[in-house]
């Protein structure tokens, strides 16, 4: 039973990190253009660290659990 939790766990983790389609494209192709929407990648960058941290603590955690009832849940 934990490894449909640990499964959907993943799905819900994986529907987070799709966050990558929000961010604008720069117009252009000159590192300036990249520069304007460095505050938007940044954010980005540091939620996707944040959700792995989340993601790695989360699996640790299921490979400790024997079984599930629903309190876990």
């Amino acid at each position: 039973m934990t490894t449909r939790v640990e499964a959907f766990s993943d799905a819900v983790f994986a529907i987070i990190t799709i966050m990558v389609l929000e961010l604008p494209h720069p117009q252009g192709q000159a590192w300036s253009s990249l520069l304007r929407v460095w505050p938007t990648f940044l954010a980005y960058v540091l939620s996707f660290v944040l959700v792995g941290l989340a993601w790695t603590n989360h699996h640790h955690l299921l490979r400790s659990v024997r079984q599930t009832s629903n309190r876990l849940l």
